[in-house]
């Protein structure tokens, strides 16, 4: 066991019940939040190994209330940041101004990312935030493997989000002081419709980098040296009692790229059904690489995940998922434990 998956396991093992879940510290103005989860389990690519999995992530939030808004700081830190070498996944300080919106600066995903829908799934895989799967089970060749794009977060950025106004809510990004590329900017947009039993959510963001170099932040595509990047996203919910249904797409193409391909564009659906303490949820995604690039064959990867969760408490639940990706046919289960 790697100590990397060590230290995951033991983070749900300190998080289990009879241990406070949570800590919230409030003094006047000054309040301090303590959130996060821990998954403990297994997966069995092929059904003839067993794998450990471990995912966990922790995240700090210091806010000072004013009579308008808001000033604070937030540091996060979790598997799939460590798996990229990094440690943090987010750290930056933020304005919030009642009725306006907010300002944040530091190292943090774009507004693309936070405004952004990911597909319903009740399994503990990370299948909106670099699969868990995609890390046990190698593919072939390169697969984007998540449908709500990024432009990094470990480069230094500015948010600039405005309050949500009859449902909607819209922001911009930039970034740059980078040698991933020379900068980024990026925009996003949700709309939502909470009123009656059918309620609705649609997003869309766009994203555009100025000369990628070797900018690698995909689990299983190489990094991109090009003139530009040019990204796009579109998603959907919709909710109607306990059923959710959902649908996003991204498209990534790369102008004059170097080296291997690199983007091509990913499409996912999936649905969600909660009973009492019984969620269940099937979830599809198609990916093509190359499919801008006439000169090599495209590399086509299907995805289907099927998981169920039973929740024992407030805190605690586990999981069960099956499906395929890359050809090869997969069965996992685990704990988690949140706070």
């Amino acid at each position: 066991m790697s100590v990397l998956n060590k230290i995951s396991l033991l983070s749900v093992l300190l998080l289990l019940p009879g241990v406070s879940h949570a800590l919230d510290y409030d003094a006047g103005r000054f309040s301090f939040r303590l959130t996060g989860y821990g998954t403990s389990g297994i997966i069995e690519p092929d059904f003839a190994s067993t794998l450990f999995i471990g995912d966990w992530r922790i995240r700090g939030q210091v806010k000072y209330n004013m009579s308008s808004g808001a000033i604070g700081a937030v540091y996060a830190l979790d598997e799939a940041a460590l798996d990229k070498g990094n440690f943090a996944r987010e750290t930056f300080m933020f304005v919030e101004l009642d009725d306006v919106g907010r300002v944040e600066f530091g190292l943090t995903d774009s507004v693309a990312r936070k405004l952004g829908i990911g597909l319903p799934d009740v399994g503990g895989l990370r299948i909106n935030d670099r699969p868990i799967y995609n890390e046990k089970i190698m593919p072939d060749g390169p697969v984007i493997a998540d449908t709500t794009l990024t432009s990094g977060r470990m480069i230094p950025r500015i948010n600039l989000v405005a309050s949500a106004s009859s449902g909607a809510q819209y922001g911009v990004s930039f970034a740059g002081l980078s040698t991933d590329y020379d900068w980024a900017a990026d925009v996003g947009l949700k709309l939502r419709n909470s009123a009656g039993k059918l309620k609705t959510a649609y997003s869309a963001g766009a994203s555009f980098i100025f000369r990628p170099d070797d900018f690698d932040n995909e689990v299983y595509t190489p990094g991109v040296t090009a003139d530009w990047r040019a990204q796009a996203t579109l998603g959907m919910n919709v909710q109607y009692n306990s059923w959710i249904w959902g649908l996003t797409s991204r498209v990534i193409y790369d102008q004059n790229p170097i080296g291997d391909v690199s983007d091509g564009f990913v499409v996912g659906t999936g649905v969600s059904y909660d009973l009492l303490k019984y969620s269940v949820s099937l979830t599809y995604m198609f990916s093509d690489t190359g499919v801008w690039q006439s000169d090599i064959d495209d590399f086509y990867d299907n995805t289907v995940v099927a998981s169920f969760r039973y929740k024992y408490s407030e805190f605690v639940d586990g999981w069960i998922s099956g499906g395929t990706t890359s050809e090869t046919p997969f069965v996992s289960a685990g704990l988690r434990v949140t706070f």
